[in-house]
C-alpha cells in the first residue's frame, strides 16, 4: 500500500504524525490512529535497527500482564488494612489491553496471539508468619471483587508441593508459607506484539524509519520540526509534522526537554538498571510453570519485587529470577553514561534534591544490590528456590528503567514516581510517556489518555470507533461486572487463552 507522507522533498518530510520510538508504546498509538484516522500519515523513527529492542524486548521485561494479579506492591497494608484501590485500578486497565487485542486478533491485524500471549498462571509467594497473615487478608480483601474472579489461596503444604515443585524441593516448611493464585494469569512477549502492530501498520501506509535518531524538536508556528540523524550515514533530514509523540522509553524526559514545553519543566529521571538469573537447565525450566511474586526488601523499588518467572518466548519456555537492581547513568540500556547529566536543568534541580533527601533507604538498597556477587544473587533465589544450584543459572542484563521525579511544591520539592507519567503540552501538538511498570501492559490505557488530551475535539466523532475497538471504554468495569465476563470469555477465546 502507497505510504501516506504527506509529502517528501530531498531530506525534508511533512506528516501529519510523528511517533518517536519503535516500541510498544509508539507502536500501539500508531495502530490506534490508523484504525481512527486512515487518512492520517504516520511516520515512525526508531534509533536501533530493529523494532522492540530496548524495553520492549521480552528479555529486557518481565512479561508479566501486570493486571495486579499476583503483585503484591499493588495492594499495600495502611493502617492494618489492605487497599486494594491501585490493584483494581492497574486490573481495569489491563483489561482494555486484552479488549484492543481481541479487536485487533477478531479482525486479521494480529497473527497467531500465541506468538505474543500465552497462559502462565499468577502466583503471590508469602513466608513467615507476617508474610502469610498478610496474604490471607490481601485474599480475603480481593476474592470477592469481580475483577479478581476465581482467586484461589492455600497455606497446605501438599498443595503448594504439587503446584510449585521447584520451590517445595529442600525446602524447610516449618517456616509457615502461603500462596494466593490465579490459573489465568498470562506472560506477553511485547516484543513478538510490537513487531506485529508494525508489521500491520507498515502494511497500511505507516512509515517506519530504523536507525534514526532525534536530534531536536522545535515548534514552528502550529507545527513541529524535528531534526533527524541517519546514525548510518551521519545524513541529517528534517521532519515536519502536526503532531508528535515521544514514546522512547527512558529518553522520553531529554527530548521532551528539548522541545522546550513549560510542561515539562521541574520534571527528572531516576535510571535504575537490571540483571536476571536465568536458568540454562532445561529440565529445571519443565518443572516450573508459573509467575511467582514475593514481598519486595525494604527500600526497593517495586521495579525490584523478587519473583521466579516462566516465560514463553519464539514458542519456548524459559526460567528467569529477579531482577537484581543496579545504577547507571543511562537511561536506555543502549544510551550514554551522560544522559543522567544532560538531563538536569535548573528547573529540576530542587526536584532531585528533593528525592535524593528523601529516599536514603532506596540508595541504600541500590548500593547493596550493586556490591552482590554471583554468590550473593544465588542466595536470594535459594529464599524462593532452596535447592538451587549456581551453575544452572547465567547473569542476564536486563532493561533499563527510568522512573520519573515528579515536581511538588514545598516542603519536599520532588517525588520519585513508580508507575508511569504522560505529559503534552497545553495545546496537544506534543505528547510523552515516560517512567516503567506497568506501562507495557497497559499501553492502550495510556494511550486512551494520549487520545483524549491531545484530540479531544475528535473523540466525539471516535467515540463509535472506540467502543468497537474498546468495548469498556468510558465505563468502570469493576462496577460492570457482567461486562467484563463478557469481554473477559470474549478475549480468552479471542487470545486462545480457554
Amino acid at each position: 500500500m502507497k505510504e501516506k507522507v504527506a509529502s517528501t522533498t530531498g531530506n525534508k518530510d511533512s506528516v501529519d504524525v510523528l511517533l518517536i520510538g519503535g516500541g510498544v508504546i509508539s507502536s500501539t498509538l500508531s495502530i490506534m490512529l490508523n484504525e481512527l484516522q486512515p487518512d492520517w500519515s504516520q511516520l515512525i523513527v526508531e534509533r536501533l535497527d530493529v523494532p522492540a529492542a530496548e524495553s520492549s524486548d521480552p528479555w529486557n521485561n518481565a512479561g508479566t500482564g501486570h493486571s495486579a494479579l499476583c503483585e503484591l506492591n499493588y495492594t499495600p497494608e495502611v493502617k492494618g488494612k489492605i487497599d486494594i484501590s491501585k490493584a483494581v485500578g492497574v486490573n481495569e486497565k489491563f483489561q482494555v489491553s486484552r479488549q484492543f487485542w481481541s479487536y485487533l486478533t477478531e479482525k486479521g491485524a494480529l497473527s497467531d496471539p500465541r506468538e505474543f500471549i500465552n497462559k502462565v498462571p499468577h502466583v503471590s509467594f508469602a513466608q513467615g508468619m507476617d508474610q502469610v497473615d498478610y496474604l490471607k487478608a490481601r485474599y480475603n480483601a480481593l476474592k470477592d471483587h469481580p475483577l479478581f474472579p476465581n482467586m484461589q489461596h492455600s497455606e497446605d503444604e501438599s498443595k503448594f508441593r504439587e503446584f510449585l515443585p521447584l520451590m517445595s524441593k529442600g525446602r524447610d516448611f516449618n517456616n509457615p508459607v502461603a500462596i494466593s493464585w490465579f490459573e489465568d494469569g498470562t506472560d506477553i512477549n511485547y516484543g513478538a506484539l510490537t513487531r506485529q502492530y508494525l508489521d500491520y501498520v507498515s502494511n497500511n501506509g505507516v512509515t517506519v524509519r530504523y536507525g534514526t535518531e532525534v536530534k531536536n524538536l522545535k515548534r514552528e508556528g502550529a507545527k513541529w520540526k524535528v531534526t533527524t540523524k541517519n546514525l548510518h550515514t551521519g545524513d541529517t533530514s528534517v521532519i515536519t509534522a502536526n503532531f508528535v509523540f515521544v514514546g522512547a522509553g527512558g529518553m522520553a524526559l531529554p527530548l521532551l526537554q528539548k522541545s522546550g514545553i513549560p510542561e515539562i519543566k521541574g520534571y527528572g529521571g531516576f535510571p535504575v538498571s537490571g540483571a536476571w538469573l536465568r536458568c540454562t537447565n532445561e529440565e529445571l525450566v519443565s518443572q516450573h510453570h508459573a509467575k511467582v511474586y514475593g514481598k519486595a526488601s525494604v527500600g526497593a523499588p517495586p521495579m525490584s519485587v523478587p519473583h521466579l518467572d516462566t516465560r514463553v518466548i519464539d514458542g519456548k519456555q524459559g526460567l528467569l529470577f529477579g531482577p537484581y537492581a543496579g545504577w547507571t547513568p543511562k537511561f536506555l540500556k543502549q544510551g550514554s553514561y551522560l544522559d543522567l547529566f544532560k538531563s538536569i536543568r535548573a528547573t529540576n534541580i530542587p526536584s532531585y534534591l528533593g528525592v535524593a533527601a528523601q529516599e536514603f533507604s532506596l540508595t541504600k538498597y541500590l548500593v547493596e544490590e550493586v556490591l552482590k556477587d554471583q554468590a550473593a544473587r544465588v542466595e536470594s533465589l535459594r529464599e524462593y528456590m532452596p535447592s538451587v544450584n549456581g551453575d544452572d543459572w547465567e547473569l542476564v542484563i536486563a532493561g533499563q528503567r527510568v522512573q520519573v521525579i515528579k515536581p511538588i511544591g514545598a516542603p519536599k520539592f520532588g517525588s520519585l514516581e513508580f508507575g508511569t507519567a504522560l505529559v503534552n503540552s497545553q495545546d496537544g501538538s506534543i505528547a510523552g510517556l515516560m517512567g516503567a511498570s506497568p506501562g507495557a501492559s497497559i499501553a492502550p490505557s495510556a494511550m486512551l489518555e494520549v487520545l483524549e488530551r491531545c484530540f479531544g475535539s475528535r473523540i466525539a466523532e471516535w467515540a463509535p470507533k472506540l467502543k468497537e475497538m474498546i468495548p469498556s471504554y468510558g465505563t468502570r468495569l469493576a462496577k460492570n461486572p457482567e461486562l467484563f465476563n463478557e469481554q473477559w470469555e470474549r478475549s480468552q477465546k479471542a487470545l486462545k487463552l480457554a
